[in-house]
């Protein structure tokens, strides 16, 4: 659509905001990003979310659409003449929905406890939920080459969100995922074959190091503070 603004507000270790640019990059579209320092919001990202003051928030035309599932599924509705991310049957959509829910709902809390907690114990449980939850995924993934089936598209990129921060799990709770999940790790593999993925990806690495260098510098207190930060002002 010719003359369409696109402005995305983001904060860079998201996995929320990552999968608004997978969705954007999959249809092909041009966009704006402004990236927010979260403890001092901008005006604009209050303006634009005043109820939770969250990212990510994709403004279209002036108009503000906030959550990630609900963006990206806002993106594939208005251009839905491309790329279509969900099923187009009914049946195949609520369930690409709700798995999308369960992703948030278990990895979300998993992975924050992982990443911040003091308690080897604790980590140690949240690490052996993690497993469960991704191999629950890993069924429901199947033999099918992506979540939907042959194409790429909603599910895949709900989850692939979280896959930059995967090492940063690896490293806190010493395990490795594609040891406990290889097919799992073979569909990320496959899906970072795709342009629009990988490039609309945070570094692995730059995540972990950040987790780990606040954890030395600021000690658990600010790291939980920090983990706050994120669950506080993304999703």
């Amino acid at each position: 659509m010719a003359g369409e603004e696109l402005i995305l507000l983001n904060f860079w270790p998201s996995m929320f905001g990552a999968r608004v640019r997978i969705a954007l990059a999959e249809k092909g579209l041009r966009y704006e990003e402004k990236a927010e320092d979260l403890p001092d919001k901008s005006p604009l990202l209050r303006k634009m979310n005043p109820i939770y003051k969250k990212v990510p928030v994709l403004i279209h035309n002036g108009k503000p659409v906030c959550e990630s599932l609900i963006i990206v599924e806002y993106i594939d509705q208005v251009w839905s003449d491309r790329a279509p991310l969900l099923p187009s049957h009914p049946h195949a959509r609520a369930q690409a929905r709700f798995w999308a829910d369960f992703i948030d709902k278990k990895i979300h809390g998993l992975a924050n406890k992982i990443t911040w907690h003091e308690s080897k114990d604790e980590v140690e449980e949240s690490k052996k939920e993690l497993v469960k939850t991704l191999k629950v995924l890993e069924g429901v993934l199947g033999d099918k080459p992506y979540f939907g089936g042959e194409a790429f598209g909603f599910l895949d990129i709900a989850l692939m969100g979280y896959y930059p921060s995967f090492l940063t799990y690896e490293t806190r709770a010493h395990f490795s995922i594609e040891a406990e999940c290889p097919k799992l790790m073979e569909w990320a593999k496959r899906c970072l074959q795709r342009d629009t993925v990988s490039k609309s990806l945070t570094d692995s690495n730059k995540i972990c190091d950040m987790v780990m260098r606040t954890r030395k510098n600021f000690g658990f207190v600010s790291a939980t503070n920090f983990m706050s930060l994120l669950k506080n002002n993304d999703d």
